[in-house]
């Protein structure tokens, strides 16, 4: 048997598989793409069983009028080659059509219309970053290049920083939930005055968790600023969205989210030199105004500027005096006549005059209440007779008599209530007597 070196290998393989698969077509979901500087996109197409590498040079992507991204549904038509320096085969793609969006992008779509129909997404919920932050916290995982490149670049940029991380995992099914809680503990809490949330870059469904709508609610409800550096620069997920300021990498979160000391000590520098100018310059001003006043011939002497001021005075003194005299022979001329009007008013005339107006009121007081007791007896005399001639003895005395019930002693109102064999009582004016009945004629 004939032993194959490992480029003899590949290479029979490569003539055996390529023949047999020109001008293929593949239709598949777009995943793993990435652009190279050249010009080139590489990326895989995936379906529910399996995924196959892919590759749309430069020149064939200048024909392509969209091209694709991450989670698009595309046809591509190319041929298959087999990679030797890697043993690997791909999909050389010389023409693509769309055939519609990916199950994740679109659900990716409509989760982020939801929350732009809710408000999430508009600029006045976006809160602004604390210049100063005394401390920073970060979600992301405590294993990736992430938290490293975060912490290299506080370093150099504000060597006393205080970092407070909470680890989380940033990729696979329970990646949301913990992300959400760890800022929720951030709030919870008040740790720090910053959050930066983040990962490094990967495919859709690697950068799914920061898709996710419990992300997204705690990112929104946070009473603490966001930053999001999720993915690379042209990754954007709905926790970019949301986030109060989204960062390209999670180094420059790092740089957004600290003033660099070194800049901050230099702008304070040449803010107190400017400081310290203006004050000179103008201590340097004042001195030149008040020398210049002090030579002003109004300041030789003070009764330059004061004798308007002290002529002013006496006048209002003058004034004064004449307004006083006026006042006090008025009320000289008020108290003479409050005296001769005392004088006519003197306590005895006064107590004699009362007296006697006190005596004419105390037998016009005797006069009326014996006219109204009068009238009140009349009164009470009219109401006893009225209510003798209503009392029901009055009545009996004339004749009557009134039936009581023996049984139940109530008076008997209608002959209805009387029946033959009943015994009874009758009520006189002068007592009682027991009758039982014989017969009953109603009407």
């Amino acid at each position: 048997m004939k032993i194959f070196t490992v480029t003899e290998l590949t290479l029979s393989i490569k003539r055996q598989l390529e023949p047999h698969f020109m001008g293929i077509q593949v239709k598949g979901e777009v995943t793993n793409i990435r652009a190279q500087a050249s010009g080139h996109f590489y990326f895989s197409l995936k379906d529910q069983g399996a995924q196959i590498s892919a590759v749309l040079f430069k020149g064939n992507a200048r024909g392509v009028t969209r091209l694709p991204r991450a989670g698009d549904q595309i046809i591509v038509r190319g041929e298959l080659s087999l990679y030797a320096p890697r043993g690997t085969y791909q999909i050389i793609v010389r023409e693509l059509e769309h055939a519609g969006v990916g199950q994740l992008l679109m659900e990716l779509h409509k989760l982020k219309e939801e929350l732009k129909n809710r408000g999430w997404l508009d600029p006045e919920h976006k809160k602004p970053i604390p210049k100063y932050p005394k401390k920073i916290g970060v979600v992301t995982s405590p294993t990736g290049s992430v938290i490293q490149d975060i912490i290299h670049v506080l370093k150099r940029r504000f060597p006393r920083f205080h970092l407070i991380l909470n680890p989380v995992r940033v990729q696979g099914e329970e990646a949301a939930g913990e992300i959400a809680a760890a800022i929720d503990q951030f709030n919870a809490h008040q740790m720090v005055d910053v959050i930066i949330v983040g990962r490094g870059g990967g495919s859709l469904e690697d950068l799914w968790p920061f898709n996710d709508e419990r992300v997204a609610k705690a990112i929104f409800h946070s009473k603490i600023p966001i930053i999001s550096a999720v993915g690379h620069e042209t990754d954007v997920t709905l926790a970019d969205c949301v986030a109060d300021v989204r960062a390209p990498t999670p180094s420059a979160a790092a740089e957004i989210s600290v003033k660099e000391q070194a800049a901050q000590n230099i702008f304070l520098t040449q803010i107190g030199e400017q400081i310290d100018h203006l004050l000179k310059q103008r201590i340097r001003h004042s001195k030149a105004l008040i020398e210049g006043a002090a030579r002003h011939p109004f300041l030789a002497s003070p009764f330059a500027i004061l004798s308007e001021h002290l002529q002013r005075l006496d006048d209002f003194s003058s004034q004064l005096d004449l307004s006083i005299r006026h006042q006090l022979n008025r009320q000289r001329l008020q108290l003479t006549a409050f005296i001769r009007d005392l004088e006519g008013r003197r306590p005895s005339r006064e107590v004699t005059r009362l007296r006697e107006k006190l005596q004419s009121f105390s037998e016009g007081i005797d006069r009326a209440t014996t006219h109204l007791l009068r009238r009140k007896k009349e009164h009470l005399s009219q109401i006893a007779s009225h209510l003798n001639a209503l009392n029901p003895e009055s009545i009996l005395k004339k004749g009557y008599c009134i039936p009581f019930a023996e049984k139940t002693n109530s008076v008997m109102m209608s002959s209805r209530e009387a029946f033959p064999g009943a015994k009874i009582k009758l009520r006189f004016h002068d007592g009682t007597a027991c009758a039982q009945i014989e017969e009953v004629d109603g009407t």
